[in-house]
């Protein structure tokens, strides 16, 4: 598809994990509560964006790359969530690029994973970062759509939160206007 894989560091900096996000310093995300500090410096990451940030730091556009790996949350451990799990996500930089774009690029990632069959639906959502934002569901892969636990009986799975970065992170360099 195009997209080269890249990866970070596990134990991350407040800097690149929040700072260069641009999450201020009263966001809930930076409480302990939701993050394993391991000192004032150090924290284990919570997502996979720093990884982003370093990429476009080190590169001019056109970027696009695909970050998986694993991320750390200070949850309570169900059967549906644990304090360590994978995430995966996506940056694609250039001049021109369009949400829909975007769209059709998750669909055929979707299509690729889980094959041709696949249901999806895209609904409208908030994110304080990006816009516009959205999340991204499949057909769940174990019951087919019918309803199950893992889909909390729904037929659906979250699968993307596609976001469409329009403000520039602190600390980069490269990043262009969409335009």
């Amino acid at each position: 598809m195009g997209f080269e894989t890249a990866e970070g560091p596990e134990l991350e900096t407040d800097h690149y994990n929040f700072e260069a996000l641009n999450f201020p310093p009263d966001h809930p995300a930076r409480d302990m509560q939701d993050t394993f500090f391991i000192n004032d410096a150090l924290l284990l990451r919570t997502h996979t964006s720093p990884v982003q940030i370093r990429v476009m730091e080190r590169r001019k556009p056109p970027v696009r790359i695909i970050v998986p790996g694993r991320v750390f949350r200070n949850e309570a451990v169900s059967a549906r969530s644990h304090v360590m799990f994978h995430q995966i996500e996506g940056l694609f930089v250039d001049r021109a690029v369009t949400f829909g774009e975007l769209k059709g690029t998750l669909v055929a990632f979707a299509r690729q994973m889980f094959g041709n069959s696949v249901k999806y639906k895209f609904r409208p959502t908030f994110f304080p970062f990006t816009e516009p934002s959205a999340d991204m569901y499949i057909s769940c892969f174990i019951c087919g759509g019918s309803g199950c636990r893992v889909c909390k009986h729904a037929g659906w799975l979250k699968f993307w939160a596609p976001a469409w970065s329009t403000r520039m992170c602190s600390g980069t360099s490269g990043t262009i206007p969409n335009g």
